[in-house]
């Protein structure tokens, strides 16, 4: 069993401590799962702005003059739809078209930044050694990198009078290098909560450096720091999948509802073939159940219709904005269609819920 003393330290971990955050061990690391509380942390993140520590997060570097085949192959996003500048979600996947993870790539100038989940560093970092091909370098970066993420209606606002760049001209899931209150660091509009938001990668001493003047400037406009339980009923709502939960090895990109991110017509990649096969024998499909009774839908909860089993609950809370039950679950073909009327066993009691169309929560502002 770990120890904290086993446990890696982010960048941030003191600033923490001053905040008096709850700290608990996730993925390797000491982190702060919460503030003030969860449900006020979330809440201001859809109404103000939040700060997040993710420097937990991996980084990768590829380069060289087949990095864009090499990553073509490796990922199911199609790169031919990337320029620099720009960020794109994709993922990695199998020989059998099971999520090896989650991920985003962020193309510079030269070279590819890989964005991956902090459990799955090492287990990415050989899948990628593995295959690299001559003309490719690979570099992990992730413990030179730390991460922040600035979330909500009032990011920009707070960031725009800190740098001489236009924020308002960096479009969603573009991203540049720039310079906020002198502190050069590289700002994306990309982020895990369905807010406006930006997250900003550099160095330990400008992240320390960026995280203080923010937390300083920030505060007028509402911002208070954010731990990871916030961040995790944040995704909820708007399903965005957490490896290890709603995704791993055993479950597809199409039957996760990841579709839209899986290009099997740009040609060869690993896995593309049995991605291929699960689209015309899906079985199962990732979907959004929201409780039309009071309860708390939980990971591992079976779901029920006419007293027959038909799926398991993978993520599920309660939704601090809905203020009702809300659950992620891998339902049985026909069962999962938008509508479907089913049962949750809840502790013994079954509860009544239904299949809506995600996200849970429509009225963020991802895109103003």
């Amino acid at each position: 069993m770990n120890t904290d003393q086993d446990l890696k330290k982010t960048a941030l971990f003191d600033r923490h401590q001053a905040l008096n955050a709850r700290m608990v061990p996730f993925a390797g690391f000491l982190m702060p799962i919460q503030y003030q509380g969860i449900i006020q942390e979330h809440i201001n993140v859809r109404t103000k702005a939040g700060l997040f520590d993710v420097s937990h997060m991996g980084e990768f570097i590829v380069e060289g003059p087949e990095a864009k085949a090499f990553l073509q192959y490796m990922t199911i996003n199609d790169l031919n739809h990337l320029q620099p500048g720009q960020a794109q979600y994709s993922a990695f996947c199998n020989e059998q078209g099971g999520i090896i993870d989650d991920l985003l790539i962020y193309q510079f100038p030269d070279y590819y930044m890989i964005v991956v989940n902090a459990a799955n560093i090492e287990k990415d970092y050989h899948w990628l050694q593995s295959h690299l091909p001559d003309g490719v370098t690979l570099k992990n970066e992730s413990d030179k990198i730390s991460l922040i993420a600035l979330q909500g209606p009032a990011s920009r606002d707070i960031l725009n009078p800190l740098t001489d760049t236009s924020l308002e001209r960096l479009p969603y899931y573009h991203f540049a290098e720039v310079e906020i209150a002198g502190i050069r660091v590289v700002c994306a509009r990309t982020g895990y909560t369905g807010e406006l938001g930006y997250e900003m990668f550099g160095g330990d001493d400008e992240i320390r450096s960026l995280w203080d003047v923010l937390m300083k400037t920030g505060k007028p406009r509402g911002l208070t720091p954010i731990g990871l339980g916030a961040r995790d009923t944040l995704r909820l709502e708007m399903k965005y999948c957490l490896y290890g939960n709603d995704i791993n090895e055993t479950t597809t990109p199409i039957e996760a509802g990841l579709g839209w991110i899986t290009k099997v017509e740009k040609g060869e990649f690993i896995g593309r073939q049995a991605i291929l096969d699960s689209k015309t024998n899906i079985t199962r499909r990732l979907v959004c159940v929201e409780m039309m009774e009071r309860g708390i839908p939980r990971p591992g909860y079976k779901l029920y219709v006419h007293g027959r089993e038909i799926g398991t609950v993978t993520s599920g809370g309660q939704s601090p904005s809905l203020q009702k039950g809300i659950a992620l679950a891998y339902l049985e073909k026909p069962y999962f269609t938008v509508g479907t009327i089913l049962e949750v066993d809840i502790r013994g009691k079954m509860k009544k819920g239904q299949v809506v169309k995600p996200p849970f929560y429509k009225d963020g502002t991802i895109h103003i």
